[in-house]
C-alpha cells in the first residue's frame, strides 16, 4: 500500500481532499454554501467582468460544458447575473452582482487563510519551492487535461 504514496497523482488527489475540506471549514456559513469551483468562478468573473462562459471556463480550467451549471447555481444564489453580449447576440456574458462582490470581499481572506493552513507544515522557503514546482508541473501538463487552462489575453 505504501507505493501509492510515491505516486504524484495519489498525493495530489489527497491534497485536493484536504483543500476542499479546509475550504468548507474556513468559509462555512459566511460562504452561503459555495464550493471551491464556485469560488474560483466568482474570482474569474471579478477579474474578467463581461466575459462569456466558455472563456471563463478556460480561465479556471473547468469543463466548458458544465460551467453553465456552476454559473446557474451562482445566479440562483444571487451572486452573478447573465446577459446577452452586445458584441455577439449569440453569446451570454457574466457579471458579478453587488451581493457577489460583497461575498468575495467577505470570504477571500478566509480562503487565503485556509490555503496557508494547508501548507502550514512547510517552512516559508519550502512553501515557495512547493508552489513554484506545483505551478510548473501544472503548466507543463496542462495539455494532458480534459479541461486545460486557457488564460484570457
Amino acid at each position: 500500500m505504501n507505493d501509492v504514496y510515491d505516486m504524484p497523482g495519489h498525493l495530489l488527489r489527497r491534497m485536493q481532499q484536504i483543500a476542499v475540506s479546509t475550504f468548507h471549514d474556513a468559509v462555512g456559513d459566511a460562504g452561503h454554501g459555495i464550493t471551491p469551483v464556485q469560488y474560483a468562478c466568482l474570482r474569474a468573473v471579478a477579474a474578467y467582468p463581461g466575459e462569456d462562459q466558455v472563456r471563463l471556463a478556460g480561465v479556471i480550467a473547468y469543463d466548458k460544458t458544465t460551467i453553465g451549471g456552476v454559473i446557474d447555481r451562482l445566479i440562483q444564489k444571487g451572486f452573478l447575473k447573465r446577459t446577452i453580449s452586445e458584441k455577439d447576440r449569440r453569446a451570454r456574458v457574466v457579471h458579478l452582482t453587488d451581493t457577489g462582490r460583497d461575498l468575495l470581499v467577505r470570504i477571500t481572506p478566509l480562503v487565503t487563510q485556509a490555503q496557508n493552513q494547508m501548507l502550514s507544515g512547510l517552512s516559508e522557503q519550502e512553501h515557495r519551492d512547493f508552489m513554484r514546482l506545483l505551478a510548473k508541473a501544472a503548466i507543463t501538463a496542462n495539455d494532458l487535461s480534459r479541461a486545460p487552462l486557457r488564460p484570457i489575453d
